[in-house]
């Protein structure tokens, strides 16, 4: 098999590295929590972390393979709004694109509830449809616990989770049980982690760690039930 992905190179330069290593879907929380100046750092936040040294070094000078990229927000039942579809990150110029297309976001939706659980149902659907990786993961961010509709746990059990890992990026703010709600209830799958952005304000650097430990596919502690510690 090894000899013929080899001769299969030479004869077709390129297809060797054709492989997508990372299916990845950040899902952006927009409900009735977050404010317009939080929702723009948020925005600007996701699209300054892609465009970071450190997670474009991750995407294109990493293991092999290239990173398969979607971006959507999500709030209530039925409010789910993706705002950037299956973009494959080969190039500093696909890079480029996305990080624009990110910046220029747009808010969907402004006064709907939490609904995590249908927000991951969403993500499921995306990553159905997506490109096929090596490995899919989920980052759901998030400032709030699940306050309305099916909870975490009903996704998992009735949508293709299989094979699937949700990280969570928790901002701390009013919501006192959204850290353990994350811990307790988001996480999904091998390895799933969570990072803690200090409030909104933070949300630039906690996205930046996020990005390149998943992109790097980076393991630490014992996986989900690995208990989080904030970052000052």
């Amino acid at each position: 098999m090894v000899r013929l992905a080899c001769l299969l190179g030479l004869l077709w330069p390129g297809i060797a590295q054709a492989d997508c290593r990372l299916a990845l879907v950040l899902a952006l929380d927009v409900s009735a929590s977050v404010d317009a100046t939080e929702y723009n750092l948020q925005r600007l936040g996701t699209s300054a972390a892609l465009d970071s040294s450190d997670v474009r070094h991750a995407i294109l000078e990493g293991a092999p393979g290239h990173v398969a990229l979607a971006v959507y927000e999500w709030s209530g039942h039925y409010q789910q709004k993706l705002h950037l579809d299956w973009t494959a990150l080969r190039t500093h110029g696909d890079i480029d694109r996305a990080v624009l297309a990110l910046g220029q976001m747009t808010r969907s939706h402004d006064e709907f509830p939490t609904s995590v659980g249908q927000a991951l149902a969403y993500g499921a659907s995306v990553l159905e449809r997506g490109p096929d990786c090596d490995r899919r993961v989920i980052d759901m961010s998030g400032d709030g616990v699940n306050n309305y509709g099916f909870r975490p746990g009903n996704a998992y059990r009735h949508f293709p989770f299989q094979d699937v890992v949700v990280n969570g990026l928790v901002i701390l703010g009013d919501d006192p049980d959204v850290l353990g709600f994350y811990h307790g209830e988001v996480l999904h799958g091998p390895g799933a982690f969570l990072e803690i952005a200090n409030g909104f304000a933070d949300f630039q650097n906690a996205m930046t760690r996020k990005l390149h430990r998943e992109i790097s596919d980076i393991i630490l502690g014992t996986g989900p039930t690995a208990r989080p510690r904030p970052r000052g």
